[in-house]
């Protein structure tokens, strides 16, 4: 499959500190793929580089041929780019629906009473947690839900944008076993069920090994390793520098 995602020789310094160097991997239009690496590799760096929340020192970011770094953040959302956050960022004070329907602002109207309005961007956010099964939850504000509801609010917001690219920051952190596993299923589904190439940091190994087409592993800001699951589990550099020996 063609590349949708080119990351080319990114390099990015904070200060003194390289951050990341040199980094370059593809990622398949349609495929999940896995970027994982020991806490500091420099895996959230590149999604904010990716998502133009950094400037990077050098290197190009192209998706479907065009350079991320010419253009403005606000720019990806036309483009279908989505993401969700390592630390879950809702709007508190609205309701699980409202939030959904941010998601849906490079698409509908450009302001918060527009997009409640809007019947057509209502019933698609409905479907959407109706899709992740949230629906029960729509009118609740978001304040005072469970954690993992929380980053399942996060990842509908995300949704909304009808993604063909969808970056997912440790979309497992803080599950419990059971939901981990019932994300896994939800990932696998919403790239079938939605088109897209998802992106995913994640440290739950057993969950990026199961569902990535491929794995790319930084250590220190430099990726040590790109391959299928079953090379990287075998990768020895990737052995010493994350996994632990078996």
């Amino acid at each position: 499959m063609p590349a949708l995602l080119e990351v080319r020789d990114l390099s990015i310094h904070f200060g003194g500190i390289a951050a990341l160097t040199d980094v370059s991997f593809e990622v398949a239009e349609g495929h999940i793929s896995g970027l994982i690496g020991p806490n500091g590799a420099g895996k959230t760096t590149c999604f904010n580089c990716i998502t133009r929340l950094y400037q990077p020192s050098s290197g190009r970011v192209l998706f479907s041929g065009d350079d991320l770094l010419q253009r403005a953040p606000h720019e990806l959302a036309a483009k279908r780019i989505a993401r969700t956050f390592q630390n879950v960022a809702l709007f508190d004070r609205l309701t699980t629906l409202d939030n959904v329907l941010v998601g849906y602002h490079s698409r509908y109207a450009s302001d918060v009473a527009g997009w409640r309005r809007d019947d057509a961007g209502r019933r698609e956010a409905l479907a959407v947690l109706d899709y992740l099964g949230l629906l029960g939850i729509a009118d609740r504000p978001v304040r005072g839900l469970p954690f993992g509801t929380r980053k399942m609010v996060e990842l509908a917001r995300a949704l909304a944008a009808s993604p063909r690219l969808l970056l997912l920051d440790e979309p497992a952190s803080g599950l419990s076993a059971e939901e981990v596993v019932s994300l896994a299923g939800v990932v696998k589904r919403i790239a079938r069920d939605f088109g897209a190439t998802i992106i995913m940091v994640e440290h739950h190994m057993q969950l990026v090994m199961s569902v990535s087409d491929h794995v790319i592993v930084l250590a220190s800001g430099r990726k040590i390793a790109d391959a299928t699951p079953a090379a990287v589990q075998r990768d020895p550099a990737v052995i010493e520098a994350y996994l632990g020996a078996a």
